[in-house]
């Protein structure tokens, strides 16, 4: 069992407390950030002639062997030495002797472990933001090859309006575009270099800070030492933006088994991204829209946790900071993981388009365009709501849909009512009269398509 940092203590930790303690087990995905740290700032030490040129040259060569071993899965990680930093510089001081003791001058474990988190979740958000970009790209091919489906929009899960079904997978690609934008923004916060404010308050020796940030590539270097050390603001925005993403995935999950059931019937969803019943053969599951579903309120709790973690800290550094790394790397693999399946499972769906048109006839869809009509002919909107909906309680009564109304008919309930209504509730007829920009129209469709793939 390791001993107590530094001369200060004569025992040893209770074995539990050292189990309570240990991070090694998670945070050795940090290895390869914190040798990417740690070479950039063993370089500084010798150009500034804070260590000598020779030592700090061994610490590199060092390191890039410690590097290859953890790469190979050579790295054998003890759980003794508490975390990935010091299994790494243990690693090194046996490699190449005292030089390697001199690699943790003019740092902390504090600036070092800030400096790996902002590494790893830098690469974390370029990879998502990626992903939401494939994802984008998935719904935007959909929407190509199903722009002339026609099928119901709905309002509290009632038929509202018709709707092409390219204009509401676009819906889909405006939230991962919103994602996609949250995560760009993130990047900027993300990317603030930390290393050289030390435990916390900054260190006496002659560091060049702007060295260290142009070689890991920052964009900015932290002002602020007490601030640097304890702020986690990046992490519970990384796992806000993930959550609001895995909200989105969430919601498209929700259509897509709605839209699986036999009562909508809409969609078939391919066999690889389905599965069967162990009792009912008939059975063809919609599991992989289930778990992305469920997983949401998994990164939900992450977010929590990190925002619980943090509300009562004090300045500056505390080690309840251990915990932010479990929730942050849980959100990331989650939202990756669901990001990927679902980009792969959305080409293998099979769109039902006759049986979504025919769904246009139930529930009045046309029933707003016969409103607008009266008002276009001068009827107050408010009137023709009412006069409209005097006519859907009449077709209700006598078992008839809107466009089955004689002209005679519709003269009982207004002589507004003249030819040319016939012919201009047909679904299609509706759909190509929401052309404004945003809207439903074909013309429109077409129009958010460009915009897409300019976008893209």
């Amino acid at each position: 069992m390791a001993k107590q940092w530094g001369g200060r203590f004569e025992g040893e930790p209770d074995a539990l407390v050292e189990r309570l303690g240990e991070s090694v087990s998670f945070d050795a995905r940090l290895a390869v950030h914190d040798i990417r740290g740690s070479i950039a700032h063993a370089t500084m030490l010798g150009a500034q002639g804070i260590i000598s040129k020779k030592d700090a040259r061994a610490i590199v060569r060092g390191l890039g062997d410690v590097e290859k071993d953890i790469k190979a899965g050579a790295f054998v990680w003890r759980q003794d030495l508490e975390d990935v930093h010091t299994n790494i510089e243990v690693a090194l001081v046996e490699r190449i002797g005292d030089a390697g003791k001199r690699l943790h001058t003019a740092r902390s474990r504090n600036d070092q472990v800030s400096l790996d988190v902002r590494l790893w979740t830098r690469d974390q958000v370029d990879r998502i933001i990626e992903l939401c970009r494939a994802l984008q790209a998935v719904f935007v091919a959909l929407a190509e090859r199903h722009i002339d489906v026609v099928l119901p929009g709905c309002t509290h899960m009632q038929h509202a309006q018709p709707v092409l079904l390219a204009h509401h997978l676009l819906a889909y690609f405006e939230m991962f575009g919103r994602d996609r934008q949250r995560f760009i923004e993130l990047r900027k916060r993300v990317n603030v270099m930390p290393l050289g404010s030390a435990a916390l308050a900054g260190t006496p020796h002659p560091i060049d800070r702007k060295q260290v940030a142009k070689a890991l590539g920052f964009d900015a270097i932290s002002t602020n030492s007490m601030d640097a050390v304890s702020d986690r603001d990046y992490a519970i925005e990384f796992c806000s933006a993930a959550a609001i993403a895995m909200m989105h995935l969430s919601r498209l999950s929700e259509e897509l088994i709605l839209w699986s059931t036999p009562e909508f019937a809409f969609i078939e969803i391919g066999d690889a991204f389905a599965t069967g019943s162990s009792i009912m053969p008939q059975k063809k599951n919609p599991d992989v829209a289930e778990l992305v579903r469920g997983k949401t309120g998994r990164v939900y709790g992450d977010l929590t946790a990190l925002l619980t973690i943090l509300k009562g800290l004090p300045m500056t550094y505390n080690r309840d900071l251990q915990e932010d790394k479990e929730p942050l790397f849980d959100a990331s693999d989650t939202l990756q993981l669901c990001l990927a399946v679902v980009m792969r499972m959305l080409p293998s769906i099979r769109f039902n388009a006759d049986r979504m048109r025919a769904a246009t006839r139930d529930g009045f869809l046309e029933a707003t365009d016969v409103a607008d009509y009266l008002a276009a002919k001068g009827m107050p909107f408010r009137e023709a709501h009412e006069v409209t909906g005097k006519l859907v309680l009449y077709c209700i009564r006598a078992g008839k849909t809107m466009p089955e109304l004689s002209l005679d008919e519709l003269r009982q309930f207004s002589v507004l009512f003249a030819e040319d209504v016939i012919g201009s509730l047909a679904p299609e007829a509706i759909v190509r009269r929401r052309a404004t920009l945003g809207g439903t129209a074909p013309s429109q469709v077409r129009a958010a398509l460009r915009r897409a793939k300019q976008a893209l």
